[in-house]
Order: structure tokens, then sequence, then C-alpha cells
């Protein structure tokens, strides 16, 4: 059968002069995520965007019925897992070698009534998360080092996303598998045949020489060219 895919994409490459716009088109070709990189410079070379954003851009995101999804790309993301689940987070993502504390982390996320996010850099071993999969509703796949978008694909990536998706299976867990960082028509079908659910992708929605809306259902349409089992 088909797999259902949904589409995130990311604001970090969006026009942030017409941020809301851009988001509004995204939004009314269908997409089910929004996806915002939370930078602080320290885990990663780069600062992005805050609470604040998450807090204004929350209400039209939840009104088109889709969900705010946000990644900590940030040292010690336990810190702030309360404020941006009260700015409106759906899902908060941490990184497992970020935290001092990422089982109790994961929780907290829930606690505060979001679902919880895990995610690794591309060279840290996969089994670094195994023992936080049972707490966490989303596993995010980086297929570029994370910092920066407009990255290139690292094709070893589908190799992770195939077996993470087998231990999901394993378990008979129901946590979305995301995949984000240099997601194109061109990869696409091939993370869905991995096992991917969600494609983060931010420079193929927002930077196309295609409108917004066309970007999205272009990059939906090129994920489910392809039939894969369940």
């Amino acid at each position: 059968m088909v797999r259902s895919i949904k589409i995130a994409p990311s604001i970090l490459a969006a026009d942030f002069l017409h941020l809301g716009d851009q988001i509004t088109q995204a939004l009314d070709a269908g997409a089910e995520f929004i996806h915002m990189d939370v930078m602080d410079g320290q885990f990663v070379p780069n600062i992005s965007v805050g609470p604040v954003v998450v807090e204004a851009l929350a209400p039209m995101v939840h009104a088109a019925g889709a969900i705010v999804d946000v990644h900590l790309m940030i040292d010690e993301p336990e810190r702030f897992v309360p404020r941006f689940a009260s700015a409106g987070a759906d899902i908060i993502t941490i990184q497992v070698e970020a935290s001092k504390d990422v089982l109790g982390t994961l929780k907290a996320i829930r606690t505060q009534g979001a679902r919880s996010g895990l995610t690794l850099r591309p060279k840290t071993p996969l089994l670094s998360i195994q023992a936080g999969m049972a707490f966490a509703d989303v596993i995010l796949v980086m297929s570029v080092e994370p910092g920066f978008g407009g990255q290139k694909f690292l094709p070893e990536s589908v190799a992770r996303v195939k077996r993470i998706r087998e231990w999901l299976t394993a378990a008979n867990s129901k946590a979305e598998l995301e995949v984000d960082g240099g997601i194109f028509t061109g990869n696409a079908a091939a993370l869905a045949e991995a096992g991917a659910s969600v494609l983060v992708s931010g420079t193929s929605v927002f930077r196309s020489d295609a409108p917004i809306g066309e970007a999205v259902r272009a990059l939906r349409a090129a994920a489910l060219a392809t039939t894969v089992s369940p």
C-alpha cells in the first residue's frame, strides 16, 4: 500500500519579511506540519528563532488544523521545554547529544502537553536513541548536519531511516518518522519507501522557482510515487 506522507515546510528557508503569507500558502496547499528550527549559537553555529516567533505563528497554524513542529537545536533543551510548550508547540524535538537527561526531558515534554521528539546528528550512532524511543512520539532523522538550511542531502540517511522504521515496527510504535535536510522531489520517494512518514523541507518549498503551494504538492506527489509496505 502507499504510505501516508505528511509535508512539513521549514520556515528556516522562508522570507521572514513575508513569513505569515508564505506559511499560509503552504498550509493552503495541505502542509500538515510547520517546522521551526530553534538554534542557540552553541549546539550549532547559528542563531534562529525563539518562543516569541512560535507564539506569534501558532494560532494561524492551528487555525488551519496543522501542527507546530519545533526542533530544539540547543544545549540543555530541558531548560526551555515549558516556554515552547506554552508558546504553542505541538511537537518539541530534542537532540540526544544536547540533553543532560534525555528520558526525563522527553517525559517532561509530554507532561507539558506536547508530543515528544528525539533526534541525532548524522554521524551519531543510531544506538544512541534506542533507549529513548519508547518515550518519543516522533523520531527525526537529520539528513544534513544541523545548523544551516540549503545543504546537500546525505545519501546514507536512507539506510538510517530504514533501520529506525524496522525498530519502530518491531516495537509496534505509532511514532512518526520524520526526515529533515536536503529533501526535494528527487529523493522524496526513496525516503518514503524507507519508511519516513513526515518530510521536512525548507529550500525546495520556500525557495523553489514554483509557487509555494505548487512546491508542497509536488513534494508530496513525488513521495507518493512509490508503493511500500506499511
